[in-house]
């Protein structure tokens, strides 16, 4: 989402760059949706790629639809549309601007008042099928709108909001219903607020870390990440920084292994009062 005209606005040049920069850290998933760069992103993207050298069998792509806004289409208003033909159009459309025959991950991108799950899971039956995806699966969706759209097809990932200021996931049943069914985990924003804004909750987590940061040696943004790994979850975190030095320091975060009263003393932190 940062890497186009809503975020630092890269050439290709800088695109095929952090493509590369990416995959020697160890990071080869590429997280987009329709909709970035008021649907230009996507192409921006694919572009860059198919210019990069890369092996399309060494990344993965994911992508989502569904939501219609009036930045970069003829909308009267930001609505979600998820009829059959429309997730098909969408798919095919992000499979031509991303330079790719397969997208690794089908998402679709928020739940609808008005959705069909049976008419979603006809649409993703049909990609499936005709190997335009590998694999389907939601974002944002509560655990019962993710059940109800099971009664007609498996949905094998749910991408949400989740990092220590925003840990709702770890109770509302989502990370136990990705747990129990042996869904992926994906989280958008894994930072959380930390960085954006100054209240008496970051102020909290901040004198937490402190001695923390010198026991692992590691900064903040590693710390949230590795407080988010630990969850059983398994909870694969999507960053969005461009700063290559950043995404080294991510993608590190994965061999930080914190201490379970570690991990406890920053969740304290983040909800203000001890564990029940």
């Amino acid at each position: 989402m940062t890497w186009g005209s809503w975020g630092k606005k890269l050439s290709k040049i800088e695109m095929v760059e952090l493509m590369h920069h990416s995959m020697d850290c160890g990071l080869t998933t590429f997280d987009h949706a329709d909709i970035y760069g008021g649907y230009s992103t996507e192409s921006e993207f694919g572009k860059a790629f198919a210019e990069s050298g890369i092996k399309r069998e060494n990344v993965q792509l994911i992508t989502k639809c569904g939501i219609q806004l009036t930045d970069g289409r003829n909308n009267k208003i930001n609505h979600y549309q998820y009829d059959k033909q429309y997730i098909i159009e969408s798919a095919e459309e992000s499979l031509k601007k991303l330079n790719t025959d397969y997208l690794d991950f089908f998402l679709i991108h928020r739940p609808s008042p008005l959705m069909q799950p049976e008419e979603i899971a006809e649409a993703a039956q049909h990609l499936l099928q005709s190997g335009k995806i590998n694999r389907f699966g939601v974002s944002n969706f509560t655990p019962s709108q993710v059940a109800m759209l099971e009664k007609w097809m498996p949905v094998e990932g749910n991408q949400v909001e989740f990092s220590l200021t925003h840990n709702k996931p770890m109770y509302d049943g989502t990370f136990d219903d990705c747990i129990g069914n042996k869904r992926m985990a994906m989280a958008w924003s894994p930072l959380g607020s930390f960085f954006r804004e100054t209240d008496e909750q970051t102020e909290r987590i901040k004198e937490a870390m402190n001695p923390l940061l010198d026991k692992y040696n590691v900064n903040e943004s590693q710390l949230l990440l590795a407080w988010i790994l630990k969850h059983p979850a398994m909870v694969h975190p999507v960053i969005g920084t461009t700063n290559k030095e950043r995404i080294e320091q991510s993608a590190a975060a994965v061999n930080i292994e914190l201490e379970l009263q570690d991990w406890f003393a920053l969740l304290v932190a983040s909800q203000g009062h001890d564990v029940p």
